[in-house]
């Protein structure tokens, strides 16, 4: 009895005695078979999701934010991705359709070189890139060729596309050569040549003289046209080789319309060119037997 009141006598020891017994006594509780949960228990838990939930929100808060700035930046990687990817199809679709317009002209320049085959012309058609367009005076434009002396052309030789005369050679050098367009030429000019013309499938029955081009309705005016010519609206009009000047067989355009001329005398026509005087890139210098050099052939 005395070593108890000891033991009693001694505070540390008599409360972890007093917790030892009530740690027992929740074992007790919480391992029995029990639906119900005691206060303490429910304290406890209350308790632990209180501050569970303080802590968690931040920290929730907090993983969410890294995430999207981890994503943010994957983000921003794929946009790079995409723009660089964007960028290479737009050169080479850029690249594609320079390619593809390219064939296609050369296709046209190769079906009409077969064509003129057909016609059994004796007539060289040497093409020629188109290296400069002077279209700032209208009634002077000109354009630039890379063929020259070296390459067989000469003054005077014929220019056209795959539609249509052109012009002319007018000035030839040793690696270039100016082309006069068709559209400057003016019956009032001297200088300005006239082609001798007739009409495509009636060349013994038609015949007429291109010299002038109206720029107000961007048509040539044919004169000359015998009263009981056989020339019509929607007749295609080739140039004739009368004169020696201009070869003939070239299509120069198609009647618009017919009419009497000022005099009374013979009539005209109206005639809608055949080129259509775009931005070209390859032009066809027409070399006829007589044109060569010495009776030689021209060097390519």
């Amino acid at each position: 009895m005395l070593i108890l009141f000891k033991l009693l006598g001694n505070k540390r020891l008599f409360l972890m005695l007093f917790g030892l017994i009530l740690f027992i006594a929740l074992m007790g509780f919480t391992l029995g078979g029990r639906l119900n949960l005691t206060w303490p228990e429910k304290f406890v838990h209350d308790t632990v999701t209180f501050v569970q939930q303080i802590f968690y929100r931040p920290a929730s808060y907090v993983s969410n934010f890294v995430k999207d700035v981890s994503s943010l930046k994957e983000l921003h990687e794929e946009n790079e991705q995409l723009k660089m990817m964007l960028v290479q199809y737009t050169r080479d679709k850029a690249y594609y359709n320079s390619v593809a317009a390219e064939n296609k002209r050369l296709l046209d320049d190769l079906e009409f070189t077969e064509r003129q085959k057909q016609m059994n012309m004796p007539y060289k058609y040497r093409i020629a890139q188109v290296t400069s367009i002077n279209v700032a005076d209208p009634f002077n434009q000109t354009l630039n060729l890379n063929l020259g002396s070296k390459n067989g052309v000469r003054q005077g030789m014929p220019v056209i596309s795959t539609e249509g005369v052109v012009g002319i050679v007018s000035r030839v050098f040793e690696f270039s050569s100016t082309v006069q367009l068709l559209t400057n030429m003016d019956e009032k000019d001297p200088n300005s040549p006239a082609i001798s013309a007739t009409v495509l499938g009636k060349e013994n029955k038609s015949f007429g003289v291109i010299e002038s081009y109206d720029h107000s309705s961007g048509t040539f005016l044919m004169t000359r046209i015998q009263e009981d010519d056989e020339l019509e609206e929607g007749d295609t009009i080739v140039s004739s080789g009368l004169g020696g000047s201009f070869p003939k067989g070239l299509v120069l355009g198609q009647v618009v319309s017919r009419q009497v001329g000022d005099i009374g005398l013979t009539h005209s026509a109206t005639v809608k060119p055949a080129a259509t005087y775009r931005d070209w890139r390859e032009l066809f210098i027409v070399i006829t037997p007589d044109m060569n050099e010495t009776g030689k052939e021209a060097q390519q």
